[in-house]
Order: C-alpha cells, then sequence, then structure tokens
C-alpha cells in the first residue's frame, strides 16, 4: 500500500512501518527544528532525543486527535517535551558525576546554568495557565516531592480533589503546550 498525506495516520495506527518512514521523510524537520531549540548546546543529545520522540510518536499514535491540533504541532509538542526531559535527564547526570569522570567541568556550568535557565522558564510558563492553588498543589507534589497525604493535610483538601485538580491541571497544560506548538511552528 502506498503510504500518503491523507492515509499515514491510520496506517501508523496500524502498525505499518512505512507509514512512520512517511512521517521521518515529511515531518523529521519540525522535530530537527525544536530539538536544536531546546537542545542548543548539547548536539551529542540530538540523535538519541529524536529517536525517541520516532518513538514517542509510534507509541502514542492512538492518542493523536485532529480535531485538536495538526499533526505537526503534535509532533513539536512531543519534540519539546522530550527535550526538556532530555535537559533535566542531563543536568541530574552532572549532579551525580564522579569528581573523578569529570574533565572540563568548567565548560558543563555555564551550559548548566543555561539549561536550568530554559528549564525554569519553561517550567513558570506551564505553571502560568493554572490558578494559585493548583500551581501550589502542583509545586509541593513535583518540586518539594511531597506525598499526597502530607498536601492532603497541608490544603486540607482530600486526595480525591487533588487528583481532579491535577488532571484538570494537566489538561490545561498539554492545551497550552499544543497551542504554542501551533505558534511556534508559525514562526518556523
Amino acid at each position: 500500500m502506498r503510504i500518503t498525506e491523507e492515509n499515514f495516520i491510520e496506517q501508523m495506527k496500524k502498525r505499518n512501518e512505512k507509514a512512520l518512514e512517511y512521517v521521518i521523510d515529511n515531518y523529521a524537520w519540525i522535530l530537527k527544528t525544536v530539538l536544536k531549540k531546546h537542545l542548543f548546546n548539547l548536539e551529542n543529545l540530538y540523535e538519541e532525543c529524536m529517536n525517541d520522540c520516532l518513538l514517542a510518536i509510534w507509541n502514542n499514535i492512538q492518542y493523536y486527535n485532529p480535531e485538536k491540533s495538526s499533526f505537526k504541532n503534535w509532533v513539536a509538542g512531543i519534540a519539546k517535551y522530550k527535550s526538556i526531559d532530555y535537559m533535566r535527564k542531563y543536568l541530574r547526570d552532572l549532579d551525580n558525576k564522579n569528581i573523578d569522570d569529570i574533565i572540563l567541568a568548567s565548560e558543563d556550568n555555564p551550559i548548566k546554568e543555561v539549561l536550568s535557565n530554559e528549564i525554569s522558564i519553561e517550567t513558570k510558563k506551564m505553571l502560568h495557565s493554572l490558578s494559585e492553588e493548583d500551581r501550589e498543589i502542583f509545586k509541593k507534589l513535583y518540586f518539594e516531592e511531597k506525598n499526597m497525604d502530607e498536601i492532603s493535610k497541608e490544603t486540607g483538601l482530600s486526595k480525591s480533589i487533588l487528583y481532579n485538580r491535577l488532571s484538570r491541571g494537566k489538561k490545561k497544560m498539554r492545551e497550552n503546550i499544543s497551542m504554542e506548538g501551533e505558534y511556534e511552528n508559525e514562526r518556523i
């Protein structure tokens, strides 16, 4: 079967590998653009992150909804999330390196600082779409690494309400990232 713009998503859902090749041929430029923007000085991570993006597209194609965004925007969103994950992993690895294994730590510090700032900016953008109370819940859970029992005690909210707020907040952030992806693709 010939893979075209009209049938590649359906074929990916049917696990036709030629459809993934079509995505690589026609949409890899979006992945490369987003990865270069977010992993600017970490060229050694591009290829691995690109592969993870393609795997995420392949494994999650059933979640793509053309009514919510274009395929280009969906792909850009995946690339953005994956690149942020890679930045975080890189920073974690820097923090956990053995002192004997560090060759030129002074070169890594500016990169670490830039990446930390980039992650901080992206995190603030994502949290900005939430109410102040929901932002506090996300901060307590994901930054302060508190468990749901602690957060429930501190906020006076039941765990079921907290889970609902987290679920709605994640959905809202995804929608905002999707909208941001549309804007980013218009600039590209």
